[in-house]
């Protein structure tokens, strides 16, 4: 069994990277929050849109944006571009219950909302727990308004009911765990008060008072919200967790805090010898399908503008052989073993909690499917960075074979040719709406991916 990270690191650094960590939790709770979020920070730290600059030299920092859902940061080093790149990709989407373009309706006098869950949930898991709606309207006008409510105390939250079990017990029973709370159950309570009519029974009455609300103090009407991307998400806030608040509990830490241990690494860089890249992409949790996920031709744009600002040339034999020069680590979490559920895994290749950042050789399911298996002298390349530092980490794969699995962006970034390991932190509750991390984890994630940056070998 590895050992522990605690006695590897400094306590007060833990806790003080886990304070920032948890801030970072408490603001961006959606990709449009993350990405505002990564921008602003970077800003602090003389990051620049690409744009702004005709050359790039050593030491520059830029970024660049698309669709407000994913963000490319880079540190120009020392070394041409053309010797490759050190590229750390994570995913600024988590589950959630997304509203459907037509959401609202009135059933048995309660105001409902129309929800498609996003990613994969354990759907049970999201009844009858606090839940608060972000995101993002476009009006006809071309104007664009932000949401969020539920967040602050004062604010109303939502919730998607659960039958009682004095009546429900036996339906619920009678169906398999995967069933217990179907799809189309994950409509959200949105009111219960009538508007006031002379018509004593007037039809929708609870609805038409929603959409008053909604009007008067948000500007929003029934059509607008065809134009909008809105979630529910738990507001529950992060909290440490144990008697010797050890762990960090909170909602969305797949991925997020991979997000913001390799963001931190990436702005903390300076001349670094091979130019540092940070992707912070979308739509991980769905396959990585869309215009803002990793296989956005946005990925190629932005290292092209690197090349040609670098005068390195921009044709395709260039970038190519900048891809293959390259180095990449996919940053996302994987399982830790579950005390509750140890059968579910192979012990002597699974993760634990407080044991250090997790170095995964490859995911995918059954016969290795959909995944990008890590070569073996890259798994020592980065088995000997850890180790020079004196890095807490771990090996670990995702449960015993044919009952595990799932996917990254790793076999995406290594479709371009570039070398690529998963590396994150364990994460206990992984995809339910309050996710267990150590704090010792996560600063190990840390230092790990700072190390891969620095590295100049």
């Amino acid at each position: 069994m590895p050992e522990w990270a605690w006695f590897k690191l400094n306590e007060d650094a833990i806790e003080n990277f886990a304070n920032d960590y948890k801030k970072f939790l408490c603001e961006a709770k959606t990709e449009r929050e993350t990405v505002k979020y990564l921008i602003k920070e970077a800003k602090r730290y003389d990051f620049k849109p690409i744009d702004e600059l005709e050359k790039l030299s050593v030491g520059d920092k830029v970024y660049a944006t698309f669709r407000n859902k994913l963000v490319a940061m880079a540190v120009i080093g020392k070394n041409p571009v053309t010797k490759g790149f050190r590229i750390i990709g994570s995913h600024t989407d988590t589950p959630r219950i997304d509203l459907k373009p037509a959401p609202l309706y009135e059933n048995s006098g309660i105001a409902m909302l129309k929800t498609h869950y996003y990613g994969g949930v354990k759907k049970y898991q999201w009844v009858a727990i606090p839940l608060a709606l972000h995101g993002t309207i476009a009006f006809k006008d071309g104007t664009v308004k932000d949401i969020v409510i539920g967040e602050d105390d004062s604010d109303p939250i939502f919730v998607i009911p659960d039958v009682a079990p004095h009546i429900g017990g036996k339906k619920q029973e009678s169906r398999k765990g995967t069933e217990v709370i179907e799809g189309e159950e994950l409509h959200t309570i949105a009111g219960n008060k009538p508007i006031r009519s002379e018509k004593q029974d007037e039809k929708d009455s609870v609805k038409k008072m929603v959409l008053k609300i909604l009007e008067e103090k948000y500007g929003i009407k029934e059509e607008d919200l065809i134009s909008a991307d809105l979630a529910l998400v738990p507001a529950f806030k992060p909290r440490d967790a144990g008697f010797d608040r050890s762990m960090i509990a909170a909602y969305g830490q797949d991925d997020r805090v991979c997000v913001y241990t390799s963001f931190r690494a990436l702005i903390e860089q300076e001349k670094p010898e091979f130019t540092a890249i940070g992707l912070f992409v979308d739509r991980e949790e769905i396959g990585s399908a869309g215009d803002t996920s990793i296989n956005s031709m946005f990925f190629e744009y932005f290292i092209t503008e690197i090349m040609r600002k670098s005068a390195a040339g921009t044709n395709i034999d260039v970038l190519i052989k900048a891809f293959t020069n390259s180095r990449a680590i996919s940053a996302d979490v994987n399982t830790v073993v579950d005390p509750l559920h140890g059968d579910l895994y192979d012990l002597s290749n699974a993760g634990f909690l407080g044991k250090g950042v997790i170095l995964t050789k490859y995911t995918g399911r059954g016969g290795k499917y959909s995944t990008s298996e890590a070569h073996a002298e890259y798994i020592a390349w980065i088995r000997n960075i850890l180790d020079k530092r004196n890095i807490p980490w771990q090996s670990g794969l995702m449960g015993k074979v044919d009952v595990g699995g799932g996917g990254t962006i790793a076999m995406f970034i290594a479709q371009r040719g570039i070398i690529t390991a998963d590396i994150g932190p364990g994460v206990l509750a992984l995809h339910a709406p309050y996710e267990i991390t150590s704090k010792a984890d996560v600063y190990s994630a840390y230092l790990a991916y700072k190390a891969f940056y620095e590295e100049g070998e």
